[in-house]
């Protein structure tokens, strides 16, 4: 039975309220830094194979604005969190009062990479400690780095640097809404939550939702 075939609907359920609480979080933690209502919610939970993974981030050559860090702990793995360079340019726009930033073609404007990377750590931040609060689990954060490039760059150098493997990844898509709507549209990113194979069991066996073999 493939692994995937073992997930359930509970399983799912109880990541995506992990997500909507992370997800609370950080809208508290941007509408302070925005001065302004965000809400954040989790649409959706999937759990998918590596090339799926690339395929929801528009393709392996789809240029994306990702943050990567390295979970360290007790249930180790990798974060991805992208962003399609368009909603990314017109957060950063919004997040620093800037019209004429930038995203597509370098340089970049440091203070807009810097945003960028300060909402990378607030989202991620945030879905980590959730985690973290929920599993009872020692999980704790590398410091992020940030990246504007092809999918596929992205995610290659942060499992190749690091030499570790895996064959699945968790999907938390995360929509952001400003109350007052001054974004054109909503801002949908992905989370790639990425545990090293053996951390699958240690993180659902924290949750009393073992997958069975």
């Amino acid at each position: 039975m493939a692994f995937t075939d073992k997930i359930n609907s509970l399983h799912l359920d109880v990541l995506r309220e992990i997500g909507n609480i992370g997800a609370g979080h950080a809208a508290t933690s941007l509408s302070k830094l925005l001065n302004k209502k965000i809400d954040m919610n989790v649409p959706n939970v999937r759990i998918v194979s590596f090339d799926e993974m690339m395929d929801m981030a528009g393709g392996a050559e789809n240029i994306v604005a990702g943050v990567f860090l390295r979970i360290e702990g007790e249930a180790p793995g990798s974060m991805f969190f992208m962003l399609p360079i368009e909603q990314a340019t017109n957060f950063i726009k919004d997040m620093i009062g800037d019209a004429t930033i930038q995203l597509n073609t370098p340089p970049f404007d440091e203070l807009a990479l810097s945003a960028l990377q300060e909402l990378g750590n607030i989202l991620s931040g945030s879905y980590l400690s959730s985690l973290s609060d929920f599993t009872n689990l020692s999980l704790y954060p590398s410091v992020p780095a940030l990246a504007i490039d092809m999918v596929g760059a992205i995610i290659s150098y942060g499992l190749i640097e690091l030499s570790q493997v895996s064959d699945y990844a968790i999907v938390i898509n995360t929509a952001l809404n400003e109350e007052e709507d001054s974004f054109p549209e909503s801002v949908n990113g992905h989370f790639f939550l990425l545990p090293d194979p053996y951390s699958f069991d240690i993180l659902f066996g924290a949750l009393g939702v073992t997958v069975d073999e």
